[in-house]
């Protein structure tokens, strides 16, 4: 038997539960690597677009990955919250796969506008109550979670903790100016929430670093890695 074939079982071994999720989302479209704006107005050579697990099965993958990386950070919840719109689908799905998993919890999301008819209001799902855990995509100011706070706070629940896919571990920025921490140590340190992560800039990094000898990715490990080191924290 050839190197070849013995070589690639070992490779996909070697990475990590979140690398297999990086990996995931470049195969999905979703990573997307060359140039790129950012909202701060940043030249970032990746761009990650959670809109574009736009398939059952992408979303059923994308449900697993969250919800095994929930149960591994330990992260005690009552129920999940949803937040408009990317945050509806997500907090369904992953309700299903932790239900799958063996952790059956309520689910709840908001409207972006209050119904005045039927059940009315602006939230839609289980009574909001006890510790819950918000789960998004990615997060770059912090301003959807502070909102998504209030929501919870408001029904008289505990806003606990935070999932999201991507952590860019990148510094933030406040009145266009960049500040030494990123969204998700504000969201952590400032706000008091728990966070878990998919996966990081860092995973990303050594997916990259993995593709190095021979891989299509290795190309923009230095534009990557030169980011981080400007823009990291």
């Amino acid at each position: 038997m050839s190197d070849s074939h013995t070589h690639e079982p070992n490779r996909m071994l070697a990475i990590s539960p979140a690398q297999a999720f990086v990996r995931f989302a470049i195969d999905s479209g979703v990573l997307r690597f060359g140039d790129f704006t950012t909202k701060a107005g940043r030249q970032s050579p990746y761009f990650f677009n959670a809109g574009l697990f736009n398939d059952g099965h992408k979303l059923l993958q994308l449900a697993q990955f969250y919800a095994n990386a929930i149960v591994a950070s330990g992260i005690q919840f009552d129920m999940v919250f949803g937040p408009a719109y990317k945050g509806i689908v997500l907090a369904a799905a992953v309700s299903m796969e932790l239900a799958r998993l063996g952790r059956n919890v309520p689910f709840a999301y908001n409207r972006k506008e209050a119904k005045d008819h039927g059940e009315g209001g602006t939230l839609v799902g289980a009574p909001l109550e006890g510790r819950v855990l918000i789960i998004d995509d990615v997060i770059s100011a912090g301003t959807a979670v502070r909102e998504s706070i209030a929501i919870i706070s408001a029904a008289g629940a505990t806003p606990y903790a935070l999932a999201i896919a991507l952590d860019r571990q990148e510094k933030a920025t406040e009145n266009g100016r960049d500040v030494p921490h990123s969204a998700v140590q504000y969201v952590q340190n400032a706000l008091g929430l728990q966070v878990c992560k998919v996966a990081t800039l860092a995973d990303i990094l050594g997916v990259l670093e993995h593709d190095a000898d021979s891989g299509h990715l290795a190309q923009y490990r230095d534009r990557v890695q030169a980011y981080r080191q400007q823009y990291g924290v």
